[in-house]
């Protein structure tokens, strides 16, 4: 209680928002600062060329980029250059030749049909100049560039003969040469065989001088380097290089050995340098406690519950959440210790029931999830910046395990039978992550493993039911579990009223059957109405004998009193209920029902009997003080409240009267304004009539009336 007035005291000072971005921000950091030395690596003073005073492991697997590049231009320069065999080059110079000896034989032919005889030097000049216009114009290489005016005119004044003879040799050795693979740098070899065989031929000087010419020019490279598909040829191979790791757990530099700039440069590249520290873990962090926090906020903004509600589930599960969390660092802390795997005696199952008990199951199956993200990171094998998978499973299951196995009716013993079915699901997880790992497993590590999961599941459950009732009295939330001990008939107050008012407590019972059926039927909170029913007229026992339930055999004492002292009587229950409840330190819930239930209104018979007796009445002194009914579940207690009383004053109830009086009943709160504070609805009030009559015609069937047979009555 005392934790509530401090919350509703800075709520004054700071708004809705405010505050909730308070919270969230305060459990961030807190989560933050918890599991900062998680994924803080550990990092060591070392110089280059020093020798090192420990033996430094990877703490993570991580690639070598410099050795992977180093490998990846090793595969690439293995790879040989890639060379194209172009056949056609070959059929290209052989055309380029029988084109040459053509154009030369067809300049010789065209000159010798000149009827005027030339000088000679000029005939030679004109001849030349045709036969390298044609050259130029007719052949798509310019091959006058290339082949001296020498050559060309060698080849004008060979005999005809002797020409052809040149053209055979050349053209028939040229194709045979070309016929082979012919790289640049075998040109030159090439060229030489050629001119050998045209000097072998035994031709003229000025003919053979020109083939030589010739054929050098005709002889080129016809297989040739291909850039592109070399290219793709090296990135194949370096491709195909596997990425070079350091492994977690690898030895990066033994104790007493020299670190030379590879190991320093692996260090580096590890973050173990604090000449070098990194600030990625850190950034990590941050991202992943964003993240547990938007799935905490996001579900929150949409709960659909009064803001002060809302902030007592938000801070209920910040400080659950942060309790689990440090249990955790706590157990991880112990790990150092002999025994194999200790974290599997993490209490896994205990947030998550005890969430699901106070607020929802939605929430706790959520808590289970961000407990397994956590645990991931805390257990992480002693290697900072890794996480355990594993564990996460562990957690994970074990929560579910706790939500499906507590039930929505449990008693508190029944924790206990929770906290066993998760033991054995533990142990069952503890097995399956084993042996998927085939790990040799000696006898006492099974041994280990059954003690710690069954720990686990049943410290889950001793936890829950030890911190529950401080959680229920400092929040105060009313759980499910707190209404079943309430609706205990052992509870003192319930044995009050049946031992002091035993027509109240009937009353109360009939009331509680009419309540539940109602808000069950309209999704109200069935249980609640039940317990708020049996207690909603507790102040009735300060004065039992003034309500005519508990007038046996007596005479009526308000006959004797006059109507304003018979007024204050009957109101003042009310009040007497809920300071009785409050003394009791009773769930604000039910207080609040016993308040509410008459909400304001008009005590009729009292105030008709004063208004006979002076005509000046204030009505509003005959009302209830209020307030109205807050709540769906207070209302509907309202209303059955007075259909039980009305029902049971009725001499002969039958199936017409009983809705006809709940009609009536119904419609005159509505009318008064009795149901204008609650979210009520008129289909739910429907719902709510049709429920009572159902509930009350089961109640009063064996005193009803059948139409057509009014002797026989149902037994």
């Amino acid at each position: 209680m005392y934790f509530q007035k401090y919350i509703r005291n800075i709520r004054k000072i700071l708004s809705y928002k405010l505050f909730t971005g308070l919270v969230f921000s305060v459990l961030g950091l807190l989560l933050f600062s918890i599991l900062y030395s998680n994924v803080k690596p550990e990092t060591y003073d070392m110089e280059l060329f020093s020798v090192a005073d420990k033996t430094i492991r990877s703490p993570k697997t991580i690639e070598d980029e410099v050795k992977t590049a180093e490998e990846q231009n090793k595969a690439a320069d293995e790879v040989e250059d890639v060379y194209v065999y172009k056949k056609e080059v070959a059929q290209n110079r052989i055309l380029l030749l029988t084109s040459i000896f053509d154009f030369v034989n067809e300049v010789n032919h065209e000159e010798s049909k000149k009827k005027k005889v030339e000088e000679k030097s000029k005939a030679e000049k004109d001849k030349l100049v045709l036969l390298k216009s044609k050259l130029t114009a007719d052949v798509t290489e310019d091959v006058t560039e290339s082949i001296s005016d020498q050559t060309l005119i060698q080849l004008l004044e060979a005999d005809p003969g002797e020409l052809e003879k040149a053209r055979n040799i050349l053209i028939s050795n040229v194709e045979a040469l070309m016929n082979g693979k012919i790289r640049e740098d075998q040109v030159n070899k090439v060229s030489s065989a050629l001119i050998d065989r045209i000097r072998s031929a035994g031709m003229e000087k000025d003919v053979e001088k020109a083939s030589i010419e010739l054929g050098e020019y005709a002889i080129i490279a016809n297989e040739v380097y291909d850039p592109r598909l070399t290219e793709e040829r090296k990135q194949h191979a370096m491709d195909e290089v596997e990425p070079v790791k350091i492994l977690q757990g690898q030895i990066v530099v033994q104790e007493g050995h020299l670190i030379d700039r590879d190991i320093y440069r692996q260090l580096d590249t590890l973050g173990l340098l604090k000449s070098k520290p990194t600030i990625k873990p850190f950034i990590g962090l941050a991202i992943f406690v964003l993240l547990l926090i938007g799935a905490l906020y996001v579900p929150f903004t949409k709960l659909n519950e009064p803001e002060e509600k809302k902030l007592n589930y938000l801070l209920l599960l910040g400080i659950v959440f942060v309790g689990a969390i440090i249990v955790m660092k706590i157990i991880s802390l112990m790990e150092g210790l002999e025994q194999y795997n200790i974290a599997y005696l993490f209490p896994a199952a205990m947030a998550p029931m005890l969430i699901r008990i106070m607020i929802n199951e939605r929430f706790a199956l959520l808590m289970s999830i961000i407990l397994a993200s956590c645990g991931s990171v805390v257990f992480h094998d002693g290697i900072s910046g890794t996480i355990d998978v594993e564990i996460a499973l562990y957690i994970l299951f074990s929560g579910l395990a706790g939500i499906m196995f507590l039930s929505d009716k449990s008693e508190r013993f029944n924790l206990l039978r929770a906290g066993l079915l998760v033991s054995i699901v533990n142990i069952l997880l503890i097995f399956f992550l084993q042996f998927i790992g085939s790990g040799q497993i000696t006898n006492m590590e099974y041994l280990y493993f059954i003690i710690n999961g069954a720990v686990s599941g049943i410290f889950s459950a001793v936890l829950t039911m030890g911190i529950l009732p401080f959680l229920e009295a400092g929040f105060g939330i009313l759980s499910t579990m707190r209404l079943i001990e309430l609706s205990n008939p052992n509870h003192p107050l319930l044995k009050k009223i049946l031992i002091e008012a035993p027509g109240t407590y009937h009353h109360s019972v009939m009331v509680a059957n009419l309540a539940e059926s109602a808000c069950e039927a309209i999704g109200g909170n069935g249980l609640l109405a039940r317990v708020g029913a049996y207690y909603h007229d507790l102040g009735k026992t300060k004065r039992p004998h003034f309500f005519i339930e508990n007038q046996m055999n007596m005479e009526n004492p308000h006959d004797k009193l006059d109507p304003a002292t018979s007024k204050d009587i009957i109101i003042a229950h009310a009040t007497d209920g809920a300071a009785e409840l409050k003394k009791y330190k009773m769930p604000k819930e039910i207080v609040d029902i016993a308040e509410q239930h008459h909400g304001t209104t008009l005590l009729k018979f009292f105030y008709y009997k004063a208004v006979e007796m002076i005509n000046d009445v204030e009505e509003s002194e005959y009302r209830y003080p209020g307030p109205k009914p807050q709540s769906i579940e207070a209302a509907v207690i309202s209303l059955a409240d007075c259909v039980e009383a009305a029902v049971r004053s009725l001499k002969q109830p039958t199936p017409d009267t009983i809705k006809s009086l709940v009609d009536s009943i119904v419609q005159d709160r509505l009318l008064d304004g009795q149901l204008s504070e609650c979210d009520i609805t008129f289909k739910q009030l429907e719902l709510v009539k049709t429920t009572f009559c159902e509930t009350l015609s089961g109640i009063f069937h064996s005193r009803i009336e059948y139409p057509g047979n009014k002797e026989q009555k149902v037994m």
